[in-house]
């Protein structure tokens, strides 16, 4: 082979080699869609703190309220409050009957639930109680009357009820309260909502 041709070739089969490789470390490499998404999901997560450490007594029922809560809604988060710190939902025991501010609370605002020892006295469930509470700070009224699967409807289900969980409408417009992070809240209405019978 002369000189000239074998050149050529080694030219050829050099250039070759170059564009193959450097396709291969041009190409981009995939986006990675499925942590973006987790990311993006746990950014719209709306925390709400809670202060019991005046609710005596309470605690079980809080507790069982709160993971309640957690379990059924995913843009908004109830975790307890440090000691010091500022919260948003302040949870008290009372001899009356149970009440609280109704919501949407946001960040940085306040809201009051108070868990009245008259509901449990007269026989209804201090979870119940605690669950259907907090969901005035998350922004839902009473639906009276009403049976016992909707948390809301509170006394009206009767003594025996001992339902707390939030069934799909309710857990809907809180989600819908919550949707779009911290933008989309406005302020808690203000009112008091009592849940005498």
């Amino acid at each position: 082979m002369p000189h000239s041709s074998w050149l050529k070739a080694a030219g050829a089969a050099f250039a070759v080699a170059l564009a193959t490789a450097t396709a291969a470390h041009a190409a981009p490499a995939p986006a990675p869609a499925p942590e973006l998404t987790a990311a993006t999901s746990v950014a719209a997560v709306v925390t709400l703190r809670y202060d019991d450490s005046r609710a005596g007594g309470w605690e079980a029922a809080i507790a069982a309220g709160v993971a309640s809560w957690n379990r059924n809604v995913s843009n908004v988060r109830l975790v307890e409050a440090a000691p010091g710190t500022r919260a948003e939902i302040q949870i008290v025991a009372t001899s009356g009957w149970p009440q609280a501010t109704l919501g949407p609370v946001r960040p940085g605002g306040q809201v009051r639930v108070e868990l009245g020892s008259l509901a449990v006295s007269e026989g209804y469930d201090k979870t119940r109680i605690a669950t259907h509470e907090m969901g005035h700070s998350l922004g839902l009224p009473d639906t009276k009357p009403g049976p016992c699967s909707q948390l809301m409807s509170g006394s009206a289900a009767g003594t025996s009820c001992t339902n707390a969980v939030p069934n799909a409408t309710e857990r809907s417009r809180v989600e819908s309260a919550y949707a779009g992070g911290l933008a989309s809240l406005v302020p808690a209405d203000g009112r008091t909502l009592v849940d005498a019978p």
